[in-house]
């Protein structure tokens, strides 16, 4: 079988990719740096867009849809190539932060609810922490690989860096070191990572749909955009199990002067009698709501069968794939993850 070239349209850098190896991993092999996260289709934050040529898969992934397939997208990490192709990043890529290891130590860790722990990290002070609204970052754990979460502020204040921690049956971190982690004690990461962050360019109304803790990177972005005068119209649906996992309720409710146009909707699979507002599951709400999504743009935020079913409701109401932004929650990357229970890995 022949050898084929991948040509990066943005920077006119190529690289040869073999017979049944992916594009991530002939651009890892040749040196070229390419936006990834996950590496086996689980989070699209290797998402691109072909300009020429075309690409199969072995088995397709989960992260994409037969839709954005057809249109042209496609995941670097699981893509084969039986002729040359031309690709770019899938929705622009602006210039991020470089990530950099450090020790960060424990400034405190609080309940929100039952299942989340409000994390608050001091990094150094002689560090230039920066990172841009939506980004996440990654805790090592010796012998036990990377957690990644997202920070839940648009800025680290004072090198101080905010993360909603969903405990996860099973999980090392959220059941083993995150119950004994006390003030002072040191914890490596490395930050920031990710490409969710707020497209300015796009300027359209803007759908964000969030479950659980999926909430946090889309709180860091909304913090960004109070006040903010070039702020374009913001629907937010937020999906819950029940009215006391809504621990961000009250000071998304306060938005509502400081965002342009601002609508906000928690949607609970588990209302109860109690519950007043809606049920059910987001996507469905966002279903009963529009007839067309075709000037949107989406930020979607949570498991990769809740994006991946949101997906095809978008679709299905004229959403352009182009537009789409997703940063999902992925689990069992790795088989001794897979035995623990893998936390947040993002985008």
């Amino acid at each position: 079988m022949m050898r084929h070239t991948v040509r990066l349209s943005e920077t006119g850098e190529t690289f040869d990719v073999e017979p049944e190896e992916s594009i991530l991993d002939a651009a890892t092999r040749a040196g070229v740096p390419m936006a990834h996260e996950c590496t086996f289709g689980g989070c699209a934050t290797c998402r691109v867009k072909l300009e020429e040529g075309s690409v199969y898969y072995e088995d397709f992934p989960m992260a994409l849809t037969e839709e954005e397939h057809a249109q042209g997208f496609a995941l670097a990490c699981q893509a084969r190539i039986k002729e040359n192709v031309v690709v770019t990043p899938a929705g622009g890529q602006m210039e991020l932060p470089d990530p950099a290891e450090m020790k960060a130590t424990v400034v405190s860790a609080e309940p929100l609810t039952e299942h989340i722990t409000h994390l608050t990290l001091q990094l150094p002070e002689d560090e230039d922490v920066t990172y841009v609204a939506g980004q996440h970052l990654h805790i090592n754990l010796p012998g036990y690989g990377e957690r990644t979460f997202s920070m839940t502020s648009a800025f680290a204040f004072g090198n101080m860096v905010e993360l909603d921690v969903k405990r996860i049956p099973g999980g090392h971190f959220t059941e083993t070191v995150l119950p004994q982690l006390k003030e002072g004690d040191e914890l490596d990461v490395s930050i920031p990572h990710g490409n969710f962050y707020y497209r300015t360019e796009d300027w359209r109304p803007m759908l964000m749909i969030a479950t659980g803790t999926g909430i946090a990177p889309i709180r860091a972005i909304l913090e960004s955009l109070l006040d903010d005068d070039d702020c374009p119209p913001v629907s937010l649906y937020w999906g819950m199990r029940e009215a006391s996992d809504l621990y961000l309720k009250d000071e998304i409710e306060s938005w509502s002067d400081r965002l342009f146009e601002f609508e906000f909707v928690p949607v609970l699979s588990r209302g109860g009698d109690a519950w007043q507002g809606r049920t059910g599951y987001v996507q469905k709400a966002i279903q009963k709501d529009f007839d067309d999504l075709s000037e949107y743009a989406f930020y979607l935020c949570g498991s990769p069968e809740m994006i991946a079913d949101t997906k095809k409701v978008l679709f299905e109401l004229g959403a352009d794939p182009e537009f789409v932004y997703s940063d999902s929650f992925t689990f069992g990357a790795l088989e001794q993850q897979a035995k623990e229970g893998v936390d947040h890995v993002a985008a």
